[in-house]
């Protein structure tokens, strides 16, 4: 997936549909432990809803993208 509009999602996707917390926090200029917060409270951060896997939250980079962009819920 390329999100063209946001160079620095790219970077850090790297070719992937989702990322991980710690890639997901980078991304929202926050703390790795508040998204984890925030997930285990409501079930979603920011207004983005991640899947797990493995036994790991993975967040999809085009919700991703657009809430970074003002995008609604």
């Amino acid at each position: 997936m390329e999100i063209e509009t946001l160079p620095a999602l790219n970077a850090i996707a790297k070719k992937r549909d989702h990322a991980n917390t710690n890639e997901f926090a980078e991304a929202f200029d926050t703390e790795p432990q508040t998204v984890r917060k925030y997930v285990s409270r409501t079930g979603e951060c920011y207004g983005v809803r991640p899947v797990k896997v493995g036994g790991k939250w993975l967040w999809p980079l085009a919700k991703m993208a657009a809430r970074l962009q003002g995008g609604a819920k």
